[in-house]
């Protein structure tokens, strides 16, 4: 049976989402779709952020590239993206999840409150200790690190992470957490 979403949306628009796969070409071309029909983000949104949709992996997969270039179209859902992701149990969900946050960190025109800050902070901090893939520790290193600046303690927090985890991770591990570090003395 399908999910409750795709009987209030456009079930064309749905079908798109479900025959994407994760090639870049692909998922280029559901962000291009979507910077064209702007109001069918809503609809990826729902289908992102509800982890019982079985394609909500999918839509994950383009709103990292959407946000990539337009993080200002996450302002409307921010509060339900950041309430939603530490519930996410995929890691094809959580890299990209992971990826928007350190899109967050750094960005200059996106003004978190203090509450978002914070939740983004122990969701990453939680990906970073938890057994999670390289690629979402390495974002959340990154993630980690921005908001270290503003939030000292976390830095703390990093360097006992990262140096007690390092003799058991991987070169690609190994690397971001080397560069962290470094940035961190």
């Amino acid at each position: 049976m399908k999910n409750d979403y795709f009987y209030n949306m456009n079930k064309a628009f749905y079908q798109l989402i479900e025959a994407s796969t994760a090639h870049r070409l692909n998922r280029e071309f559901i962000r291009d779709y979507i910077f064209q029909n702007s109001e069918k983000l809503k609809d990826l949104m729902q289908i992102a952020l509800n982890e019982n949709d079985k394609i909500h992996i999918k839509a994950c997969w383009s709103l990292e590239l959407i946000f990539e270039l337009k993080l200002d179209l996450l302002l409307p859902y921010l509060d339900d993206f950041i309430s939603k992701i530490p519930f996410y149990k995929n890691d094809s969900a959580i890299r990209p999840a992971s990826k928007i946050c350190m899109f967050l960190s750094k960005s200059k025109t996106i003004k978190l409150a203090e509450v978002q800050e914070i939740k983004i902070i122990e969701t990453c901090l939680d990906w970073l200790i938890q057994d999670e893939k390289v690629a979402t520790k390495a974002y959340s290193m990154r993630a980690l690190h921005q908001f270290g600046k503003k939030y000292p303690w976390i830095n703390d927090e990093l360097k006992t992470i990262l140096s007690q985890d390092y003799p058991n991770h991987s070169a690609a591990y190994k690397a971001v957490a080397r560069e962290i570090l470094k940035k961190l003395k």
